[in-house]
């Protein structure tokens, strides 16, 4: 009867027998010499830093509460002749959004041809209707000032001093081109006023 061969204390040592087996099938061996390098890991895109790190900035500021866009005793930021506003504490994302026009307008009032006073009725009465029957987003159409004196348009800057002193005004916009541009405002209402 053959002994059998008392395995090795270490589990990954092979037994004498079975290491003198491999190396017999195998043959001598020699280390592969070779003088290749190894590959470097790939290099991360370039990135803009310093421009994310401006954006990041001005999205802070934007949604502190010590921020109101434009004159910061009003509000209000005219770049040219596009006018926008918006309360504190309004994410960015939803004035982004009511900029390009992806909010549903439920209501509209048109401004023109009323004088001063009559427009400043009639935005009233339609901001309390608008509130009356929960509307969200609506436009007003002040006019370019074509029709006025001069070709000012003296309403758009009125519309946007009395939608500023309104308080379930949560921000405004100069509309998109295909609903008027900068000659109508989108406005964002609070809910229930």
């Amino acid at each position: 009867m053959k002994k059998r061969p008392t395995p090795p204390t270490d589990p990954h040592e092979l037994p004498e027998d079975d290491r003198a087996l491999f190396q017999a099938s195998v043959g001598p061996v020699k280390p592969v010499v070779h003088d290749r390098v190894e590959p470097a890991l790939p290099r991360p895109p370039a990135r803009a830093k310093f421009r994310e790190r401006d954006e990041q900035d001005v999205l802070r500021d934007m949604l502190s509460d010590g921020f109101e866009p434009g004159d910061f005793a009003t509000g209000d930021l005219e770049t040219g002749e596009e006018l926008w506003y918006a309360r504190r504490g309004l994410q960015h994302r939803t004035l982004k959004r009511l900029r390009r026009g992806q909010f549903a307008l439920q209501a509209e009032c048109d401004l023109h041809g009323l004088t001063v006073v009559e427009a400043r009725q009639a935005l009233s009465t339609f901001l309390q209707n608008c509130l009356a029957r929960g509307h969200a987003c609506v436009r007003i159409i002040h006019g370019k000032g074509h029709g006025s004196h001069q070709r000012i348009p003296i309403l758009k800057g009125k519309v946007g001093g009395w939608l500023r002193q309104r308080d379930e005004v949560l921000a405004f916009c100069s509309a998109r081109p295909v609903d008027g541009g900068t000659g109508a405002v989108y406005v964002l209402l609070k809910k229930g006023g």
